[in-house]
């Protein structure tokens, strides 16, 4: 009850923020009825509707990611002075935005039950003049437990992930220990060589799936041509390692903004690109992973997103706007995070002007570093593909 009361009383943007998780969870909600119908539509090729299944985990991930993002960035689940005096200590928080994460994503997948039997025809009878029949097996009956066992599945990913992410790590260190802290350089976060290792395994991977003689086919939802299982693998492996790598680079592009005698503004933007390199990092090297893989898919298709069916489509889209939503909401984090030391800086005289001229040199540097990696990967991953 206390997190459907904080629920309400929301700013807008958390409210905002909370809907986009239960429409992610829908469109996931879907996407794992669709592979369910496939199953009832041909029971005989049980391979092909596991794999379809099996295809549904991207945009699972991509949902479970930006649903701990936004539980993480939730103003009323932060620890406060006199919170714990009334029973609200830093394990209570974390049960709260586990619980709001759960209604959301609960609220998402009875939406996508909705609509999915809207489009079967069990409720009003069949929309879109039947359009949608013959893919979702309209004229066979729904098995209710395993589509509630499908539905289940995204609340409780983004519940337990949530949870595991907030949940308290121990006692505060002492305020004397952590004033040297305070005034020392960021340390460069790790993950750089894990990053690059994986990634080139990944590559190393699709371009050997690529040339394989035998390969096993993991056919889209759709239209869209079977690509060999390593080659998925490869991507999925290329997707972690920039995932581990975007805090390192992150905070290299700070660095490279103080190089070579920098002024005020870029001396300022390089030290908050250190100082939120593990914030913005992770989520920087997934828009990088998301990116090369689109690049890569244009690439091979000239006639642009034509050759991809709905339900591939619906994914695709899914994992797009999970990712950008993420890095928004990391980015706004950040950007809450420093406020004080914004104002700060303002009552020292920093001008409006040159406070902006620093955002405009973070954004530029993360495109300079960031740019060509992406590019670097999709090519590569690319070439093997295309012969």
């Amino acid at each position: 009850m206390l997190a459907l009361r904080l629920t309400r009383g929301s700013h807008p943007l958390v409210l905002l923020r909370r809907l986009l998780v239960a429409a992610a969870s829908a469109g996931v909600g879907f996407l794992l009825l669709s592979s369910l119908t496939h199953a009832l539509a041909h029971p005989g090729d049980s391979a092909a509707s596991l794999q379809r299944l099996l295809w549904c985990a991207l945009p699972l991930a991509a949902t479970v990611h930006l649903a701990v993002v936004v539980a993480r960035t939730d103003p009323a689940t932060r620890p406060r002075t006199g919170l714990s005096a009334v029973g609200l200590g830093p394990g209570r928080l974390a049960v709260l935005a586990a619980v709001s994460t759960a209604v959301a994503g609960t609220l998402g997948s009875a939406l996508a039950l909705l609509f999915f039997l809207h489009l079967r025809g069990d409720l009003t009878g069949l929309p879109f003049d039947g359009a949608a029949a013959e893919p979702l097996a309209s004229g066979r009956p729904l098995p209710t437990g395993a589509a509630l066992i499908l539905l289940a599945l995204v609340p409780f990913s983004t519940t337990l992930a949530a949870a595991l992410a907030l949940r308290p790590r121990g006692a505060p260190a002492p305020a004397e220990a952590e004033a040297p802290e305070a005034t020392a350089p960021p340390r460069p976060p790790g993950g750089l060589p894990w990053g690059c290792a994986l990634t080139t395994a990944g590559l190393a991977v699709g371009t050997y799936a690529a040339h394989a003689d035998r390969g096993v086919s993991l056919p889209l939802p759709g239209q869209f041509d079977g690509h060999p299982a390593g080659s998925l693998l490869g991507w999925a492996l290329t997707a972690v390692g920039l995932a581990l790598a975007g805090p390192a680079l992150t905070h290299f592009c700070g660095r490279l903004l103080q190089a070579r005698r920098p002024g005020a503004a870029r001396l300022l933007a390089g030290r908050i690109l250190m100082e939120e390199s593990r914030r913005i990092g992770r989520p920087l090297g997934v828009v990088c992973a998301v990116a090369s893989a689109v690049i890569t898919v244009w690439t091979l298709h000239d006639t642009g997103p034509h050759p991809f069916g709905p339900l591939t489509g619906l994914g695709a889209t899914l994992v797009i706007a999970c990712t950008a939503a993420t890095l928004i909401t990391s980015a706004v984090e950040a950007r809450q995070s420093r406020s004080a030391a914004t104002e700060n800086l303002r009552r020292l005289g920093a001008s409006a002007g040159a406070l902006r001229l620093a955002a405009l040199l973070r954004v530029l540097a993360l495109l300079l570093v960031l740019t060509p990696v992406t590019w670097a990967v999709a090519t590569l991953a690319a070439v093997p593909l295309a012969r």
